[in-house]
Protein backbone atom coordinates (compact mmCIF):
# COMPACT_ATOMS: atom_id res chain seq x y z
CA UNK A 1 0.00 0.00 0.00
CA UNK A 2 2.54 2.11 1.01
CA UNK A 3 4.40 1.04 -2.41
CA UNK A 4 2.47 2.86 -4.68
CA UNK A 5 2.32 6.51 -2.85
CA UNK A 6 5.10 8.43 -4.35
CA UNK A 7 7.49 9.43 -1.70
CA UNK A 8 7.36 12.76 -0.93
CA UNK A 9 10.41 15.23 -1.18
CA UNK A 10 13.08 16.00 1.63
CA UNK A 11 12.00 19.60 3.03
CA UNK A 12 15.62 21.39 2.90
CA UNK A 13 16.22 24.62 4.82
CA UNK A 14 15.94 27.95 2.42
CA UNK A 15 18.83 29.52 1.59
CA UNK A 16 19.76 32.50 3.25
CA UNK A 17 20.01 34.57 0.12
CA UNK A 18 21.92 38.32 1.32
CA UNK A 19 20.03 41.73 0.72
CA UNK A 20 20.92 43.32 -2.95
CA UNK A 21 20.32 46.76 -3.69
CA UNK A 22 20.79 47.88 -7.41
CA UNK A 23 22.82 44.42 -7.81
CA UNK A 24 24.87 44.75 -5.27
CA UNK A 25 24.76 43.21 -1.61
CA UNK A 26 24.27 45.14 0.91
CA UNK A 27 27.08 45.22 3.57
CA UNK A 28 28.96 47.76 5.40
CA UNK A 29 31.52 48.73 2.44
CA UNK A 30 28.11 49.27 0.29
CA UNK A 31 26.49 51.52 2.69
CA UNK A 32 29.75 53.42 3.33
CA UNK A 33 30.19 53.60 -0.43
CA UNK A 34 26.58 55.30 -0.66
CA UNK A 35 26.63 57.52 1.70
CA UNK A 36 30.49 59.09 0.62
CA UNK A 37 28.57 58.91 -2.74
CA UNK A 38 25.60 60.98 -1.18
CA UNK A 39 28.15 63.55 0.39
CA UNK A 40 30.05 64.25 -2.25
CA UNK A 41 26.50 64.62 -4.10
CA UNK A 42 25.14 66.90 -1.30
CA UNK A 43 28.58 69.38 -1.56
CA UNK A 44 28.11 69.56 -5.25
CA UNK A 45 24.71 71.13 -5.45
CA UNK A 46 25.43 74.50 -5.90
CA UNK A 47 24.95 77.15 -2.90
CA UNK A 48 22.83 79.99 -4.89
CA UNK A 49 19.73 81.86 -3.30
CA UNK A 50 19.14 84.46 -1.11
CA UNK A 51 22.21 85.37 1.36
CA UNK A 52 22.00 88.16 3.73
CA UNK A 53 25.66 88.68 3.65
CA UNK A 54 26.77 92.12 2.40
CA UNK A 55 28.59 91.12 -1.20
CA UNK A 56 31.45 93.83 -1.01
CA UNK A 57 32.69 92.54 -4.34
CA UNK A 58 29.24 94.10 -5.97
CA UNK A 59 30.36 97.12 -5.39
CA UNK A 60 31.85 98.94 -8.60
CA UNK A 61 35.42 100.73 -6.40
CA UNK A 62 35.87 97.28 -4.38
CA UNK A 63 35.84 95.31 -7.66
CA UNK A 64 37.66 98.02 -9.83
CA UNK A 65 40.29 97.63 -6.34
CA UNK A 66 40.65 94.05 -6.21
CA UNK A 67 40.41 93.23 -10.40
CA UNK A 68 43.97 95.97 -10.60
CA UNK A 69 45.97 93.95 -8.38
CA UNK A 70 44.89 90.74 -9.69
CA UNK A 71 42.81 89.63 -6.66
CA UNK A 72 39.93 87.87 -8.80
CA UNK A 73 38.97 84.51 -7.47
CA UNK A 74 38.58 81.42 -9.85
CA UNK A 75 36.69 78.83 -8.07
CA UNK A 76 36.73 75.24 -9.26
CA UNK A 77 33.28 74.36 -8.71
CA UNK A 78 32.24 70.67 -9.31
CA UNK A 79 29.67 70.03 -11.97
CA UNK A 80 25.89 70.09 -10.86
CA UNK A 81 25.07 66.75 -9.82
CA UNK A 82 22.26 64.42 -12.02
CA UNK A 83 18.79 64.26 -10.69
CA UNK A 84 19.84 60.38 -10.27
CA UNK A 85 22.30 61.05 -8.17
CA UNK A 86 20.05 63.43 -5.91
CA UNK A 87 18.14 60.58 -5.90
CA UNK A 88 20.75 58.42 -4.69
CA UNK A 89 21.60 60.95 -2.45
CA UNK A 90 18.30 61.28 -0.81
CA UNK A 91 17.90 57.42 -0.33
CA UNK A 92 21.42 57.19 1.05
CA UNK A 93 20.34 60.02 3.64
CA UNK A 94 17.39 58.76 4.64
CA UNK A 95 19.84 55.64 6.19
CA UNK A 96 21.29 57.69 8.39
CA UNK A 97 18.21 57.90 10.88
CA UNK A 98 17.95 54.30 11.16
CA UNK A 99 20.61 54.43 13.95
CA UNK A 100 18.32 54.64 17.15
CA UNK A 101 17.70 58.43 18.29
CA UNK A 102 19.56 57.65 21.76
CA UNK A 103 22.94 57.06 19.52
CA UNK A 104 22.83 60.56 17.86
CA UNK A 105 26.56 60.44 18.41
CA UNK A 106 27.35 57.61 16.10
CA UNK A 107 25.19 59.79 14.37
CA UNK A 108 26.87 62.72 13.77
CA UNK A 109 29.58 60.73 13.62
CA UNK A 110 28.10 58.56 9.98
CA UNK A 111 27.16 61.96 9.05
CA UNK A 112 30.37 63.73 9.20
CA UNK A 113 32.12 61.47 8.29
CA UNK A 114 30.06 60.88 4.82
CA UNK A 115 30.89 64.49 4.04
CA UNK A 116 33.52 63.93 1.08
CA UNK A 117 34.47 66.77 -1.23
CA UNK A 118 33.47 66.27 -4.70
CA UNK A 119 36.75 67.15 -6.24
CA UNK A 120 39.54 65.98 -4.06
CA UNK A 121 37.58 62.68 -2.90
CA UNK A 122 39.11 63.58 0.67
CA UNK A 123 36.88 63.74 3.85
CA UNK A 124 35.81 66.95 4.78
CA UNK A 125 36.09 65.56 8.45
CA UNK A 126 39.45 63.03 8.89
CA UNK A 127 38.81 60.88 11.98
CA UNK A 128 41.99 62.57 14.31
CA UNK A 129 39.14 66.10 13.57
CA UNK A 130 36.46 64.14 14.82
CA UNK A 131 38.08 62.70 17.65
CA UNK A 132 39.04 66.48 18.65
CA UNK A 133 35.98 67.50 18.29
CA UNK A 134 33.93 65.16 20.46
CA UNK A 135 36.99 65.01 23.00
CA UNK A 136 37.40 61.10 22.06
CA UNK A 137 40.50 58.86 20.67
CA UNK A 138 40.21 58.92 16.65
CA UNK A 139 40.16 54.78 17.27
CA UNK A 140 37.20 55.30 19.41
CA UNK A 141 35.49 57.27 16.94
CA UNK A 142 35.95 54.58 14.16
CA UNK A 143 34.96 52.00 16.30
CA UNK A 144 31.54 53.88 16.91
CA UNK A 145 31.16 55.06 12.88
CA UNK A 146 31.81 51.30 12.43
CA UNK A 147 29.19 50.79 14.61
CA UNK A 148 26.32 52.41 12.88
CA UNK A 149 27.42 51.43 9.41
CA UNK A 150 26.58 48.02 11.39
CA UNK A 151 23.42 49.29 12.64
CA UNK A 152 22.18 50.90 9.67
CA UNK A 153 22.86 47.12 7.52
CA UNK A 154 21.23 45.69 10.27
CA UNK A 155 18.29 47.13 9.99
CA UNK A 156 18.34 47.10 5.91
CA UNK A 157 18.86 43.59 5.99
CA UNK A 158 15.44 43.14 8.15
CA UNK A 159 13.89 45.13 5.97
CA UNK A 160 14.51 43.05 3.18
Amino acid sequence: MNSTRAAKPALSKPVARPLMINGYEVDADYVVYRLEEAGATLLALPGSGWSTRLRTSSLEIVRTALEAYGWTEARIRPPVPSAEKITRMDEAMAWIPLIPLDKYVLRRIVGARSLVHPITDRHLFPWRRLGKALGADHKAIQRWHAQGIAMIVAVLKGAG
